[in-house]
């Protein structure tokens, strides 16, 4: 009895996957799909433009890791919209005029679409001119974006929009000429209890990593959030170029910390509000801590941009090395408070 259970479970598990070795069989994959279905995409170029709705424990990964199939053009490569449990793995997309992946809640601001992940997934020239992003994901929770890699978008590499107790860990972000890129990894919407770790940031656009932004109110997961950002640790990056390393735009608490910072073009940090709604709190309680930064004094004159309506008074810096590599007896940054233990002039590499 035991065996012909077995045997019965064996068979089920075989029957939800599939193996699809070029366009037509994926087409006819995806209008079978049900859920909990794995397919496998053989090696070779697909056409973008795939969207699946409301579909759960579906897994989409290449049928070889070493040699990926490649999703090329469409507006989107793929849009999934309600799918909670859904992994992305192994897969190659360039060439969209609108996003490279999309991921949403179908617009149920207050049902989330969780358990999400994406990992070793390649994306390149996505716009290349516009608000047109690598990742965007709208209305998700406990998402992971993993060991991703991101070439040339013409908005955001990676946006979030009210998402929450999420992990971006190990991703490339490089920017591209040509490509109108705003930044590498952007955070708002009322996007809270989220991660940024051991990411890499070559040129990943104007703000490498923007935490906050500007939000339409209906946008906003939840509905009635007072912020753009909230409880947002990054750590244990490496970003380099840019204006600057990381923007901090109408965010209720976050932690920079360990972080490799080099040479941005103009300044360090920004503390800016853009959402300046009634009762949204202004731009507060960051720590930022031990972070080696090395710059040159001919393209950074001001270390902080701090714009209007904010609070940079409730930032805290600590530990931190500052290496101007061109002047390093003017390495000492002017800061809204004064720093905790902080080196100067010494180089941290």
């Amino acid at each position: 009895m035991r065996t012909v259970l077995f045997l019965l479970l064996g068979s089920l598990a075989v029957a939800d996957e599939t193996i699809v070795h070029d366009a037509d069989s994926l087409r006819v994959a995806l209008r079978d799909l049900k859920k909990g279905s794995t397919i496998k995409i053989a090696p070779g170029d697909y056409p973008g433009g795939h969207s699946i709705n409301g579909l759960e424990r579906l897994t989409i990964e290449a049928l070889d890791a070493k040699n990926p199939p490649h999703f090329k053009g469409g507006a989107n490569a793929w849009h999934f919209s309600r799918c909670n449990d859904l992994t992305l793995r192994n897969l190659r997309v360039s060439g969209q005029t609108g996003n490279g992946l999309n991921l949403d809640d179908g617009g149920e601001v207050a049902n989330p679409t969780t358990g999400i992940t994406i990992e070793n997934v390649e994306i390149s020239d996505i716009g290349p001119k516009g608000n047109h992003d690598g990742i965007k994901c709208s209305g998700l929770d406990k998402l992971t974006i993993r060991d991703c890699t991101i070439t040339g978008w013409g908005g955001q590499g990676i946006d979030f929009v009210g998402c929450h107790h999420s992990l971006i860990a190990g991703c490339r972000l490089v920017g591209k000429d040509g490509f109108t890129a705003s930044a590498g990894i952007q955070l708002k919407g009322g996007t809270s209890d989220v991660i940024i770790e051991k990411c890499n940031f070559t040129n990943a656009g104007e703000r490498p990593i923007n935490l906050g932004g500007s939000t339409g109110l209906p946008y906003f997961r939840p509905q009635g959030a007072k912020f753009e950002a909230a409880r947002v640790i990054v750590r244990d990056n490496t970003i380099e170029g840019s204006l600057c390393a990381a923007a901090f735009v109408g965010v209720d608490g976050a932690k920079f910390s360990g972080n490799t910072i080099l040479f941005p073009t103009k300044w360090i940090f920004r503390i800016l509000q853009e959402t300046k709604e009634p009762g949204f709190v202004a731009c507060r309680n960051v720590l930022i801590k031990e972070n080696k930064i090395t710059f040159r004094r001919s393209e950074v004159q001001t270390e902080l941009n701090i714009g209007p309506d904010t609070s940079p008074e409730t930032f805290r810096f600590e530990n931190n090395r500052w290496f101007a590599e061109d002047k390093p007896q003017a390495s000492k940054p002017k800061l809204p408070v004064e720093e905790k233990d902080g080196s100067f002039g010494v180089d941290p590499r």
